[in-house]
């Protein structure tokens, strides 16, 4: 079994584990009320887009995320919340330097050994979801799944959900196909872009994704035959049926989106091993990024 394997397998447990811990952090977390950026890089941005959406869906106050590169620095928030497995990718870092002092910070990390314990106000260590791959998925979804909780939007049945798709085959042949599209709406754009991601770093495949409203203002030209189009969440009246006249697969979530992102982890390690790939070790990446001065 493959580092990604076993640890995509164990996030109902990780999940179960953060939430449990998340009134503890209540304190360094976003308060109802506060003008938040929440920021990232690779799969740590695709997690703040779907957390942001959450929290602004939530009625909890205005909520943006941001490529930690792009942040706006002339825009003032009350707090800026960081994602960064490793504690080291160097955009995040620079960004929690130049915010020191001026905007409340508080950093989500695996690694409580790393330079963003210092550099940020605030931090949340989650070493237990910590992983040896550089393709991310247990800490990704933790980070998500603790931010949730703290929004009171997570149940038990997540953690089932989770457990379904661990268990459930993936739908006969779909590894087979020669293109993927990921669409969502609402917080679940993110994890669509994260689906698309994943499916790239391990898998090499040919992904997209884009908001489900979006797909048929030109994206669906590409779905025929051997394409498949998977939706995270509910999808838009008639979107399957015009997906499926093309001759294109449509899947269709059924579970808790962050579970299904979880299938969407397994489909990467399936497409990986059908093309004799190691999605241990993906092309031209690391673990963290980090850029010399």
């Amino acid at each position: 079994m493959t580092h990604v394997e076993d640890e995509l397998n164990s996030q109902p447990e990780c999940w179960q584990r953060a939430a449990g811990q998340a009134g503890a952090h209540t304190a360094v977390l976003p308060a109802p009320g506060e003008r938040v950026a929440v920021v990232g890089c690779g799969t740590s941005y695709f997690m703040a887009q779907a957390a942001a959406a959450l929290r602004e869906d939530a009625g909890q106050g205005e909520t943006d995320a941001f490529a930690a590169s792009e942040f706006p620095h002339h825009r003032a928030y009350d707090r800026v919340v960081a994602l960064t497995r490793s504690g080291t990718t160097t955009e995040v870092l620079d960004l929690l330097g130049r915010l020191k002092g001026r905007t409340r910070t508080t950093a989500l990390t695996a690694d409580p050994a790393t330079p963003v314990m210092s550099l940020a106000d605030d931090t949340v260590v989650l070493d237990h979801a910590d992983e040896r791959s550089v393709v991310q998925t247990r800490f990704a979804t933790t980070a998500l799944t603790l931010l949730r909780a703290h929004l009171g939007l997570h149940t038990e049945a997540v953690v089932e959900d989770a457990r379904t798709a661990l268990d459930t085959p993936l739908p006969e042949g779909l590894a087979d196909c020669v293109q993927f599209t990921f669409l969502g709406r609402g917080w679940t754009v993110g994890l669509a872009n994260e689906a698309g991601l994943k499916m790239r770093e391990a898998a090499l495949a040919w992904t997209e994704a884009y908001p489900a409203m979006e797909y048929r203002h030109g994206p669906i030209s590409i779905s025929t035959a051997g394409t498949a189009t998977w939706m995270f969440g509910d999808a838009p009246e008639g979107l399957a049926g015009q997906v499926r006249d093309t001759g294109g697969r449509w899947i269709g979530g059924t579970l808790d989106p962050l579970a299904e992102l979880v299938r969407a982890q397994r489909l990467a390690v399936a497409v990986a091993a059908a093309r004799g790939l190691d999605p241990d070790r993906p092309r031209h990446l690391t673990r963290s990024v980090v850029l010399a001065p």
